[in-house]
């Protein structure tokens, strides 16, 4: 018998507003029937939607605030005076809710992370981290941490990254000894800057990892690493810039198709549309946590929340966590 499982939906925190989360949670109830909801956010918003949506009211419950935190807020002060913020809440019914298996939002990512510790931080106190899972030329995927959680790291919070990237990894993909890249300007041991130079030591000596040596951004999805560690303004940077050329790419061929009337190209913009539309490969998922929470991005469609959903009954059914 399959087992039922709730799926904890922060409603807050995209750029088009409530509306987006509440349909993906219908699209989940639609396409899972095993999965019931928690929606958190603003009980007349979501109440309203819902029934316009035709949702059975059997499987979803809705925890009332109307409290957020924004990305305009101040994340440290806003967590100590926002403590009814929707993400907040979210974590918290996490922690307390032992049949949810996990929460999707669009909200702030440095406020996840910090909820994430409070709230639900595993015994060996590694900071949690954002990892994006992104296709490699090679036709298979690679971890990246931290995708923008983290802005200044250390080189100790680089090596707790490279740990649970590597046992998701090797969980969720079922890759044995998951290779572990480090980004930087130059493959050379020798290169890179101050906090890589630091880190690049410690992911060397330590024999949980296999770790292959120093990336550079060319070769980020070239499929030679299944993990690669770098901190949060970096990895975001490779991350965005590779969402864009992708974009640029797709869009000049669509360009040239119809200049030249060349329809029978049309497949193949549609494959590369498929491979390289972030949304539809999840979001940020948050490793170093007790139960996983993924990150959609602000401007993410109601498909994203049931793409990152899928995702994470993948992960629960298959036992796919890291490492405790």
């Amino acid at each position: 018998m399959q087992s039922r499982y709730q799926i904890v939906i922060d409603v807050f925190g995209n750029d088009n507003g409530p509306d987006v989360a509440i349909k993906g949670a219908n699209l989940i109830l639609s396409n899972f029937p095993h999965v019931n909801v928690i929606l958190i956010g603003d009980q007349d918003v979501i109440s309203n939607k819902m029934k316009e949506l035709g949702a059975d009211e059997n499987r979803y419950t809705i925890i009332d605030t109307k409290e957020e935190i924004t990305n305009l807020d101040n994340i440290v002060e806003a967590f100590y005076k926002k403590e009814n913020a929707s993400i907040l809440l979210g974590l918290k019914e996490l922690k307390e809710n032992e049949n949810t298996i996990g929460m999707l939002t669009a909200g702030n990512s440095g406020a996840l992370v910090m909820g994430s510790i409070k709230y639900l931080r595993t015994d060996d106190l590694k900071r949690p981290c954002v990892a994006a899972i992104l296709p490699t030329e090679d036709g298979k995927f690679v971890c990246l941490v931290d995708v923008g959680a983290t802005i200044d790291c250390s080189s100790h919070q680089l090596h707790d990254f490279a740990l649970l990237g590597s046992d998701f990894m090797r969980h969720l993909f079922q890759i044995d000894s998951p290779r572990i890249g480090l980004l930087s300007n130059g493959s050379e041991e020798t290169k890179g800057n101050k906090l890589t130079k630091e880190t690049y030591p410690l992911l060397k000596e330590d024999e949980r990892l296999n770790f292959v040596g120093n990336i550079e951004g060319n070769k980020a999805l070239s499929g030679c690493c299944d993990v690669l560690v770098a901190d949060g303004f970096s990895a975001n940077q490779v991350l965005k810039v590779t969402e864009g050329t992708a974009k640029r790419i797709i869009t000049d061929i669509v360009k040239y198709i119809k200049m030249n009337k060349r329809e029978d190209m049309m497949p193949l913009v549609g494959h590369l549309m498929k491979t390289y539309d972030i949304s539809s490969l999840g979001g940020g998922i948050v490793l170093g946590a007790k139960k996983i929470s993924i990150k959609c991005r602000g401007s993410c469609n109601e498909e994203a929340f049931l793409n990152t959903g899928r995702m994470l009954i993948n992960i629960a059914e298959n036992r796919a966590m890291y490492d405790k």
